[in-house]
């Protein structure tokens, strides 16, 4: 009796330490250093655990049928067998290849460009610091976005490719997944607040352990973002403004909540469309177009129009403007890096400051006499 009591006496202490272990290691995994990091990007979640982070992507393309969880792990460490389902990714990356140019400035802030070992379509690339890295082929070009060249791929053997969806069919990054590359899905090009695109750099921020860095580059350039808003604060909205062109027979206007349409209602205009809810764009018919907007003081243009004679030739309806007559056009897209991508679709995204002042230099140049165009340019 007296063995038997010891025995249980052993299983008994036995179980308690376990179960104090158990408890132990629950806190652990509950042990959130930061609930979210990110606040103006609504498809974007970041928790900073100790030794891994838990990323979340919410909206990667429109009507998504799924979500996309990550798990960062610091090396040398490890992650509770509940995280283990997701796809664990090893930080810092020692390499990356990104598929899309807006990710490029963000490699570049946190100067870590030289981790990236291949792009699709590399002449889309405008900076000239990594089209020096291109130049001497430490980045591969490796085909095009929906036709992604595995077989390099595999070779090059990436720590990671950072790539996005357009849709719920997605057969490339099915392939890329089969192939036992480790891919993580991006949707910045979601998000329609100008903050919101800007803040993804927190991401990378968190794929190459400078999580610090990465907030102190997007909290000046909040800083920035308001300054400029202060700017306008006095200013009246009345300058109307016209957006878009002609593409094969239609006219696309941003709709009122797009990315496009947050700029030119801050910058304190009269966007014409600004009402027109939904994200994105709508095609509408030229005369409709002409309708409203014939008298508008304002037109941004769309396309890489060099002037007014070469923006009257690809349509000669386009003199019927009173923006046309007065010669107050102006265009984004017509700014180039060395081999032809457009510098405002790769930097623009990730320094909305600058886009802001841009707008607010067109509508209010009184407000900005020395500050010249970074990325618009009026057609002459």
């Amino acid at each position: 009796m007296k063995g038997v009591s010891y025995k249980l006496l052993f299983i008994v202490s036995f179980l308690t330490v376990v179960s104090c272990k158990k408890k132990e290691e629950v806190k652990v995994e509950k042990a959130i250093i930061v609930q979210n990091s990110v606040e103006y990007a609504a498809g974007l979640s970041i928790q900073k655990y100790d030794g891994y982070s838990v990323v979340k992507v919410s909206n990667p393309w429109p009507d998504a049928n799924k979500k996309f969880t990550y798990i960062l792990v610091e090396k040398t460490e490890s992650v509770p067998d509940s995280l283990r389902k997701y796809q664990n990714i090893t930080v810092p990356l020692a390499s990356i290849v990104v598929t899309s140019t807006t990710n490029i400035p963000f490699l570049e802030m946190l100067e870590v460009e030289t981790k990236l070992v291949g792009f699709p379509h590399t002449d889309y690339v405008s900076s000239e610091k990594t089209r020096v890295l291109i130049d001497k082929g430490s980045v591969k070009n490796v085909g095009q976005n929906e036709r992604l060249n595995i077989e390099q791929l595999i070779d090059l053997s990436p720590s990671l490719i950072v790539t996005f969806g357009v849709d719920n069919s997605n057969p490339m990054l099915d392939n890329l997944q089969k192939s036992g590359l480790k891919v993580l899905i991006q949707g910045d090009w979601m998000e329609q607040s100008p903050l919101g695109k800007a803040e993804w750099i927190k991401l990378y921020g968190a794929l190459f352990g400078k999580e610090e860095q990465a907030k102190d580059i997007f909290d000046k350039i909040v800083i920035s973002y308001n300054q400029a808003l202060k700017l306008v604060e006095m200013s009246d909205a009345n300058a109307t403004v016209l957006y878009g062109s002609m593409y094969q027979d239609q006219w696309y206007v941003a709709r009122g909540k797009s990315w496009v349409s947050q700029f030119m209602r801050d910058a304190k205009s009269n966007y014409l469309w600004s009402d027109l809810d939904g994200t994105g764009s709508l095609a509408l018919s030229f005369e409709k177009v002409l309708d409203k907007a014939k008298e508008a003081d304002f037109w941004i243009s769309t396309g890489s129009f060099k002037s007014l004679a070469e923006l009257a030739a690809s349509n000669p309806h386009y003199s019927q403007f009173a923006a046309f007559t007065s010669k107050n056009i102006y265009t984004f897209e017509n700014k180039f890096g060395a081999t032809g991508g457009t510098i405002y679709y790769e930097l623009g995204p990730s320094r909305p400051d600058l886009v802001l002042k841009d707008y607010i230099k067109i509508f209010h140049p009184e407000l900005l006499p020395s500050y010249e165009f970074t990325f618009a340019q009026k057609l002459n």
